[in-house]
């Protein structure tokens, strides 16, 4: 339920904020808008005020505005408040207020959650550092050592992990050449990621420093009579240095009734604190919960909060760049791409995880959305909008015929794409995938 809850509340804000921009924009302009829709197909609620229906129908992938004149179809009349009727220019700007609104939103949004102080992990903004390498991982065979310094993937430089992820993320199985440093000599190899999760991301095996942290304590339990505090960072555990979350609460549950030493990261300082593990619930604990990463939290004023909006909405967006334009180089893998399906699973996901998980999601699907649909695509605004450039550049409309044919080619390709993010959403789904013998 809260999957389907969080889903439709993510889905619903994005279209309502895209159809708003094309309905206040029509309105400005002076064109009669007859129905503002969110979703498609039969209507569930509805009611008319002034010249406008507005209502609610029961497929809720999308929405429209339907404007008076719209399309050379329509029944007109020649009217001044019909869409046609209007200049290019004063079209374009009814086409492009909905991707502008949705990427408007995803600035805001991202700069309310910033603002909250939302914990980030701190080797995100850190030199790409290699603290450890993964068994059996393409960077083990390549040769990677603990102490390597990373600087760029495929003749891009890398300042940190955020950089280095977004780099490395859409390339599974697409071989990748990393120049990097080791005791003060330049180096470089050529290693191929492998596909990580469901979604495939790619994953070279290279980690950053994932030292475990205290984010709570339990009160009356080992922990906190151990003098340990919310912060500390757990450096090492049982005489071994940087030890990986799993490892840790390993090492504490094979230490029941036993003392543990552990070392603690606090102030600067690097401390030993005893605690000794007691078992509840056939597990032996210490009473303390632990983030698997170290964080750092943000406290930004409202503008270093849309600043910082700005520059996160711009990194992903030279991500989502890249990804697509991976798609026709064959850089990006299609499986990569999801559905209704996995944004819904998605949303659920960010939403048990807390409001600030899933309104980032928001942030980053609302941008997509806007950069999608700015794309110059036939049935997309980015589609209608390259046709009004392409008429004011010939100077001249093109014919009923010419614009069907264009429109044709954008639906088909768009139906393409939705039938590849729905199988890949249902290859997914374990019980789904062992009916296809082909997977």
């Amino acid at each position: 339920m809260t999957t389907i809850l969080s889903f439709l509340f993510v889905l619903g804000v994005l279209i309502f904020v895209h159809e708003l921009g094309h309905f206040l924009m029509a309105r400005r302009i002076g064109v009669r808008v007859l129905t503002f829709s969110l979703g498609f197909g039969p209507k569930v609620l509805s009611f008319t005020r002034g010249d406008t229906e507005y209502c609610l129908s029961i497929i809720p992938l999308g929405g429209y505005v339907k404007m008076a004149g719209e399309t050379v179809e329509d029944a007109r009349s020649g009217a001044p408040d019909e869409f046609l009727s209007k200049t290019k220019w004063q079209r374009f700007q009814v086409l492009v207020m909905g991707p502008v609104m949705n990427l408007a939103l995803a600035l805001i949004v991202m700069a309310v959650v910033l603002y909250q102080g939302a914990p980030i992990p701190r080797f995100q903004s850190e030199p790409v550092l290699v603290t450890s390498v993964v068994e059996g991982s393409p960077a083990q065979a390549a040769g990677f050592q603990a102490g390597d310094l990373v600087i760029a993937v495929n003749g891009r430089d890398v300042e940190d992990w955020e950089q280095f992820a977004t780099v490395v993320a859409p390339k599974a199985n697409r071989e990748l050449t990393i120049r990097y440093i080791r005791s003060g000599t330049t180096m470089e190899t050529k290693l191929t990621p492998t596909a990580h999760g469901k979604y495939e991301i790619g994953d070279v095996g290279i980690l950053p420093p994932l030292n475990p942290q205290i984010v709570a304590l339990t009160p009356d339990e080992p922990a906190i009579a151990a003098g340990l505090q919310v912060g500390d960072v757990i450096v090492g555990a049982d005489g071994k240095r940087e030890i990986p979350y799993d490892e840790l609460v390993q090492t504490i549950r094979a230490h029941d009734g036993k003392p543990l030493t552990l070392d603690v990261r606090r102030n600067g300082m690097v401390q030993q604190i005893v605690v000794t593990p007691v078992k509840k619930a056939d597990t032996a604990r210490i009473g303390a919960q632990f983030s698997s990463w170290e964080g750092r939290v943000i406290k930004p004023n409202p503008i270093q909060a849309l600043q910082m909006s700005a520059k996160q909405n711009w990194d992903w967006t030279k991500m989502i760049v890249t990804t697509l334009a991976g798609l026709f180089t064959r850089d990006t893998p299609v499986k990569q791409l999801i559905g209704p399906v996995g944004i819904a699973e998605m949303s659920g996901s960010a939403a048990s995880a807390g409001w600030l998980q899933l309104f980032t999601l928001m942030s980053m699907i609302s941008l997509n959305l806007g950069l999608l649909n700015l794309m110059p695509v036939p049935v997309l605004d980015g589609g209608h909008i390259t046709i009004l450039a392409l008429e004011g550049l010939s100077r001249r409309d093109f014919s009923i015929k010419i614009k069907e044919k264009m429109l044709l080619a954008g639906f088909v390709l768009l139906v393409m794409l939705m039938v590849t993010v729905i199988y890949n959403d249902l290859t997914r789904v374990a019980w789904i995938e062992k009916l296809m013998p082909w997977r």
